[in-house]
């Protein structure tokens, strides 16, 4: 009959790398990819206060959207219709503006050169 193709001693079962299991500590090694070295951990104000310098149109867009939406249905609750519909317009004219600068942010980022 024919013989194993496995080496004289060598268990299959205790070789991770053939039977697939996956080692949780340590991040998969992909071959020709070598991940760029992380500098330090960034906490969530770092992050916010970097992303909008990068693109400092997108919170003011917000702001806009979260005062006009607010002020329509503080407008609408005390019966002013007329309004409370000028603010839902204006509401909508700054999630225009939030979109775009969204938009322009990621088209500014990708034309950007690598460095």
């Amino acid at each position: 009959m024919a013989a194993a193709s496995t080496p004289a001693g060598h268990d299959q079962s205790s070789d991770p790398t053939r039977t697939g299991a996956f080692d949780l500590i340590r991040p998969p090694v992909i071959e020709g990819f070598t991940p760029p070295p992380r500098s330090k951990e960034e906490g969530f104000n770092d992050k916010f206060i970097r992303k909008t310098k990068e693109n400092p149109f997108v919170p003011i867009g917000c702001f806009g959207t979260a005062c006009a939406l607010t002020y329509g249905l503080i407008a609408f609750r005390r019966g002013k219709t007329r309004q409370s519909q000028m603010m839902m317009r204006a509401r909508i004219f700054a999630q225009g503006f939030t979109v775009f600068a969204l938009l322009f942010g990621v088209a500014s980022t990708a034309l950007k050169p690598k460095q």
